[in-house]
């Protein structure tokens, strides 16, 4: 039970390390924008060395801002029900903390999903067609193995609730 909780630890520090930077960092996608190099992120737009906030209030920027934000919220919640988990007391058996940490981790991947869908969705289909030369950058990549890390983190601590679910029914008592 304990090393699916470790594996479970490591995949949510991790993951919700590469959602922080991802959410934070400004090369979600590249471009070339007359005939200099420019990126953006979720917050800011850069061009050649300057960089400008996105004061525009476009719709899926703000969905993919609050989902990354709430993927992020709930992967440090689930490290926090995690650290906990290794605490539980065998005899306290109405609320499993392996459980819960799990599900809130299942929370964040889906909140990134939905984050990266959007963003992709509307990247491909309007800013793709508006800048010719483009490419999704590495904050875009590290959000999709955030998300990857954050579902293995759930499946880990998953595992462990099966695991001592296991062990409690097969002790007499």
């Amino acid at each position: 039970m304990y090393s699916f909780m470790g594996g479970g630890l490591f995949c949510a520090w991790v993951g919700t390390i590469l959602l922080v930077v991802a959410t934070a960092t400004d090369h979600w996608m590249q471009y070339r924008l007359s005939g200099a190099f420019a990126h953006q992120g979720l917050w800011r737009y850069c061009l050649g060395s300057k960089c400008y906030l996105q004061t525009e209030s476009i719709a899926y920027w703000n969905a993919t801002r609050a989902f990354m934000i709430l993927s992020s919220l709930c992967a440090t919640s689930g490290i926090i029900m995690g650290i906990m988990a290794f605490a539980q007391q065998p005899t306290f058996t109405r609320f499993s903390r392996p459980f819960s940490a799990g599900i809130v981790f299942f929370a964040s991947t889906f909140f990134v999903l939905l984050a990266l869908a959007i963003y992709t969705g509307v990247t491909v289909s309007f800013l793709g067609r508006r800048f010719g030369d483009w490419r999704f950058s590495w904050s875009y990549i590290l959000g999709w193995v955030a998300l990857l890390m954050t579902f293995f983190a759930g499946i880990f601590y998953m595992c462990a609730y099966r695991m001592n679910e296991c062990r409690r029914l097969s002790t007499p008592r």
